[in-house]
């Protein structure tokens, strides 16, 4: 591929640079600053120019979907199905992306990991995660109560054998028996090399730190390591954080605000109030915040129904609940637009981007994503003035 001059006004780790310019060579980034101060052997490459009031990105990195385009990861019979899902993130400023299944059966279970897993082998996918089926099933939310299971170790270690080493997270309550413990389904994660997501939990902040506490003591010290176990959508499928019943949140919230763990915010603006996105990026700063989709097939489509695993769904102002007016059953949004959303309601822009693309990144062991910077894979997303997209690179190839 050529080398290409990306322009325009560059969100980087320290903020926004008004008039930068990113240098594309091939699948990598091969220098990024000021405009004015572009290499003089890069002044004769063409010009990729953000439009008026645009901004150049990069790449968002999405570590909860479970799909979007009308073709969703826990239902897909095939990778060409399950690659309508990525395409439509992709086009949409997602350049790199989790594979969510929700709660079903062992064999669907092992089935559909095993079909993602070659996604993932392919680089279509940078892993898959497991949203149960070891969850509350008082805190169940959309994931079907009757397919949730007590924490299993063995078919934890039969889920990782085979996702063939791309299994990276697991959704599970830290309450239920089994979860912990040197036999326990944390243990069996981190040995298989996959982290803990706490979540769809009931527990007690007791619970959760214990939780917590043997998170940092499988996976070491997170300071050298860089390794921090998630918290799934806070706040969403988890016991309130209440004056006099306080559930997991706090000890949750103190724990990314110390470097512990990372919590999911699912910031679309239907799941959890811009305004309480904007408070915990505040409360444990963006290092500790990563913005997610937990997008379903509807992203990307219009009103109508849908399925999600085994439960049907209904998306009506594109709000996705479980048929019947249930629970909210996943988010119909891309990454860019939870971006959008977070900003409206305060967030700088810098931040916002932080959250959905280095610190994503980070959790997944990627060094070479989440930021503008020499070195890194050419993934640059330009922006309109709205921050909607307008061209999308992934590895320098647009897109489409």
């Amino acid at each position: 591929m050529p080398i290409t001059v990306v322009s325009g006004r560059l969100v980087l780790p320290t903020g926004v640079l008004p008039a930068g310019a990113v240098v594309v060579d091939g699948e990598r980034i091969a220098w990024v600053g000021p405009a004015a101060d572009l290499p003089d052997a890069f002044r004769v490459a063409p010009v990729l120019a953000a439009p008026p009031g645009g901004h150049v990105l990069p790449g968002l990195v999405d570590l909860h979907c479970h799909g979007g385009g009308g073709a969703s990861f826990p239902d897909a019979v095939d990778a060409e199905e399950a690659l309508v899902a990525v395409r439509e993130h992709r086009r949409h400023g997602t350049t790199t992306m989790l594979a969510s299944l929700v709660t079903a059966a062992p064999a669907d279970l092992l089935r559909q990991v095993a079909l993602l897993s070659g996604l993932a082998e392919d680089g279509d996918i940078a892993g898959i995660h497991l949203e149960g089926p070891f969850l509350s099933v008082a805190r169940c939310g959309a994931q079907d109560p009757a397919l949730i299971l007590p924490p299993d170790a063995v078919l934890t270690r039969a889920l990782l054998e085979a996702g063939g080493g791309h299994v990276c997270t697991m959704t599970l309550a830290p309450e239920e028996r089994g979860a912990l413990g040197a036999d326990g389904v944390a243990a069996a994660l981190v040995r298989g090399g996959a982290l803990p997501s706490w979540g769809h939990t009931d527990a007690d902040p007791a619970a959760a730190a214990r939780a917590l506490a043997e998170s940092l003591r499988l996976l070491g010290d997170p300071a050298d390591a860089g390794r921090r176990p998630t918290v799934t959508h806070l706040f969403n499928a988890m016991r309130p954080w209440m004056h006099r019943d306080p559930g997991p949140a706090g000890e949750l919230l103190v724990a990314a605000r110390e470097g512990r763990a990372v919590v999911e915010l699912v910031g679309d603006g239907t799941h959890v109030d811009p305004a309480v996105v904007r408070e915990v990026a505040r409360l444990v700063g963006r290092d500790g915040v990563a913005l997610v989709t937990d997008a379903t097939a509807a992203a990307g489509m219009p009103d109508g129904a849908y399925r999600l695993g085994s439960r049907d769904v209904v998306v009506t102002g594109g709000v996705a609940r479980l048929a019947g007016g249930g629970a909210i059953a996943g988010g119909t949004a891309h990454l860019l637009d939870v971006v959008r959303v977070t900003v409206a309601a305060g967030v700088p822009l810098a931040d916002a981007v932080h959250m959905a693309s280095a610190v994503p990144a980070a959790v997944l062991g990627l060094g070479d994503r989440g930021a503008l910077a020499a070195g890194a894979r050419a993934d640059v997303v330009l922006t309109d003035a709205d921050l909607r997209p307008v061209v999308v690179l992934r590895g320098g190839a647009p897109q489409r």
